[in-house]
């Protein structure tokens, strides 16, 4: 078993990040499928018990943004890691195409209406990083968004919207949200055999659509637009972390690593009960223990 270093997938602050370098698929840290399976149950087993007590300390609340090419696994390393979370302290939301009500707010007015309360964990399934990746990629939807003419200028609104991004996650930092970013990296040799799968296993033909074949052929776009978002919104607050993801039960162990290791620097803790409420709590238990009702 090899162990999972969390700084080996960050991408620092300021780094420029070129995802040529980058590996989709490294040594195993699970030496067999037995030994995963092991591996993740510790994992959710520990979430699970972390998420119970961050509930009860209710200061912060997580925020875990998944973001990748299709087919990269985000669906099933959302459901393999959060398997032991409890659903009333959890939220996912699926970022889709902005509906007519969306567009008529700014950009990431959408995101701040699903974020997580304080003792929740939100997980989005992407998020408002596709306003700098599909829309970079399809400049036409950006045509589409009622945006001042003399606002888009060219490079410019990118540049503006990396700004966006970071003021709100520093604000959102400093108001006790914890954000973790995952990109999940993979191959486009990957994608093509999941594809193929998708199309011979008639359980996953739902899964498969001409449009993946279409957003297929501006790969080098997009990784050009991941790079470019990768280098310009990784911070020390709300880092990025790059996970190879052409490996799923690898994605999923590394992945599940990151998020415990966040949890475990939040320092939580149950909320210490007052003597008064200890004394309190005390004639209520001798009262249930003899029969008689609390009055």
């Amino acid at each position: 078993m090899k162990s999972i270093h969390q700084e080996t997938f960050r991408v620092g602050e300021g780094e420029k990040v070129d995802l040529s370098k980058r590996p989709t698929r490294i040594e195993r840290v699970y030496g067999s499928k037995e030994q995963y399976k092991e591996m993740l149950k510790a994992h959710v087993d520990e979430l699970k018990d972390l998420q119970q007590v961050h509930y009860a300390d209710d200061r912060y609340s997580v925020l875990l943004i998944f973001q990748a090419m299709d087919a990269a696994g985000k669906d099933s390393a959302i459901k393999h890691v959060m398997s032991g979370v409890n659903p009333q302290g959890c939220q996912v939301y699926s970022f889709s195409h902005p509906s007519q009500r969306e567009l008529d707010h700014d950009f990431l007015w959408r995101a701040g209406c699903w974020l997580p309360e304080r003792g929740r964990i939100g997980i989005f399934n992407r998020s408002y990083y596709e306003e700098v990746l599909i829309v970079r990629v399809h400049p036409e939807i950006l045509q589409s968004q009622k945006i001042p003419e003399d606002l888009l200028n060219g490079r410019d609104v990118w540049k503006s919207r990396f700004e966006s991004i970071n003021s709100m996650e520093r604000h959102l930092h400093h108001n006790g949200t914890r954000i973790v970013k995952f990109f999940l990296h993979l191959s486009k040799e990957e994608q093509r055999k999941r594809f193929l799968a998708r199309i011979d296993n008639p359980e996953k033909n739902w899964k498969f659509s001409i449009a993946d074949i279409r957003e297929r052929q501006y790969w080098d776009d997009y990784m050009h637009a991941y790079e470019e978002c990768l280098t310009h919104t990784s911070t020390r607050r709300a880092p990025w972390y790059i996970v190879p993801a052409d490996d799923k039960k690898n994605a999923r162990l590394i992945v599940s690593q990151i998020i415990l290791d966040t949890f475990r620097s939040l320092d939580l803790s149950y909320p210490e009960t007052s003597p008064e409420r200890r004394e309190e709590l005390l004639r209520i238990r001798e009262m249930l223990a003899s029969g008689e009702s609390y009055s």
